[in-house]
């Protein structure tokens, strides 16, 4: 089996809704899509969501990886060789990962579809549907109110709550947020980085009545050790996701058990091979892993799916980066019903594109 063609193509959708988080606003966003076709009449789909602030990635330089070194390297190779392929290709997109993450995916499909079989059963095979967290971006506090209310009245179960500006603010909204969808209702928070020590510190403790699931990211990536401090103050489960961008990091934030929880972000590591190898290293750890997303389209929602439906320590899903998008192309590549996501259950991603 041969690849003999690989195109690319820019998608640019706009959100229903523009949203705010710690660091910027976002009202549209770019993904690449990726086919590779084959001799055998099978093609393999997969799909980039390059981020400047998070994966130092624009929509041009993914397409540039496409034609400059993704083709050139592994166009006329067997795609079932996702191993050797994609060890050639990491030391040359070691600076691309959500253009790696796309030819990870798409191997990953072909490998499926040549199995006949769904990729989350090939890769474990652990749950078949996972429930979802929502994302509500900073605002005020009465818009925050009104969008949980929403979001619980569609079936979501489990929200997420942004901050990181104002921590009174914050505060206040957890708080507000917890009193108006009662107690069955899971809440997290994620900061953004947001946060010094003492205001995560402070954050915490005034929350502690909403009982929230977790915090995420409360304290800067560039200085784990305050991660570690805010870890060893607090008896909330703390997760590290800016923290975490490569394997390596995984390492150290394990070996120096400076968190709870890990956010495993395919566009960010790099695809599904890698964050397989972060799982290991996580659960070797005693962490506990959440997939979660950008804001990508339900292709690549697909292949984070398949990845925590495969695995036991997955325990988190936050796939929910698809939903506002605008004109996707991939719109039914992931099933979501009451808050809880399902693939198709066709063969690889479940789902096929036309370039």
């Amino acid at each position: 089996m041969k690849i003999t063609g690989i195109e690319a193509w820019p998608v640019s959708m706009r959100l229903k809704e523009p949203y705010t988080i710690a660091y910027e606003t976002i009202e549209s966003t770019t993904n690449i899509f990726l086919k590779f076709e084959t001799d055998k009449a099978i093609a393999g789909f997969g799909c980039a969501a390059p981020d400047l602030q998070i994966t130092g990635e624009t929509p041009e330089s993914v397409l540039q990886a496409v034609n400059n070194v993704i083709s050139p390297s592994i166009k006329g190779s067997d795609p079932l060789r996702r191993a050797m392929l994609t060890e050639r290709l990491a030391p040359l997109l070691k600076s691309q990962s959500s253009a790696l993450a796309a030819v990870d995916m798409a191997l990953h499909d072909i490998l499926g579809k040549v199995s006949g079989l769904p990729l989350w059963k090939l890769l474990g095979g652990f749950r078949d549907r996972i429930r979802t967290s929502v994302t509500i971006g900073i605002l005020p506090e009465e818009e925050t109110i009104i969008r949980a209310q929403e979001f619980v009245a569609q079936g979501f179960k489990s929200l997420k709550l942004k901050g990181g500006i104002d921590v009174d603010s914050d505060i206040a909204r957890v708080l507000k947020v917890r009193e108006v969808v009662g107690p069955e209702i899971e809440l997290r928070f994620d900061a953004n980085q947001g946060f010094t020590v003492e205001q995560a510190l402070q954050f915490v403790k005034k929350t502690r009545t909403a009982r929230l699931e977790l915090i995420e990211q409360p304290t800067s990536k560039g200085h784990p050790d305050l991660l570690g401090r805010v870890t060893s103050s607090v008896s909330l489960p703390v997760m590290a996701d800016e923290s975490l961008m490569t394997l390596r990091d995984a390492f150290r934030l394990a070996r120096r058990d400076l968190v709870d929880m890990v956010n495993v972000k395919l566009m960010k590591v790099g695809g599904i091979s890698v964050a397989l190898q972060i799982n290991s290293v996580a659960r070797s750890a005693g962490f506990e892993v959440m997939v979660g997303c950008m804001d990508e389209a339900a292709l690549s929602i697909a292949a984070g799916l398949h990845f925590a439906l495969a695995l036991p320590n997955v325990v988190y899903a936050d796939l929910d980066g698809h939903l506002d998008l605008i004109e996707d192309p991939s719109q039914g590549a992931v099933l979501l019903r009451n808050g809880v996501l399902f693939p198709t259950d066709k063969p690889g991603l479940g789902f096929d594109l036309s370039g």
